[in-house]
């Protein structure tokens, strides 16, 4: 389970889902955070409809998305898209 995280330099609610994901790491241990900045990864934002950081999509092993977040998800959103995921 893949936990996608779009993230940009100047946002600061980025650092808060940074906190939330890396909780949620620690607590579910098969699930892997990749932060992608929107500048240096625009054309894959681009092609996931990224309008906003942070955004967090929760991807199942097949790599389809089980729960997006525009914004700072909580611990709980997160750990129920990961349940659903597995």
């Amino acid at each position: 389970m893949e936990l996608v995280f779009y993230s940009s330099s100047f946002c600061e609610p980025c650092m808060l889902t940074r906190a939330v994901l890396a909780e949620a790491e620690r607590l579910v241990p098969s699930a892997v955070v990749r932060e992608l900045d929107v500048a240096a990864h625009n054309d894959e934002a681009a092609a996931h409809g990224i309008r906003s950081t942070p955004t967090v999509i929760v991807q199942d092993a097949a790599g389809t998305e089980v729960f997006r977040a525009e914004g700072v998800p909580s611990l709980d959103q997160v750990l129920v898209a990961a349940a659903k995921a597995l």
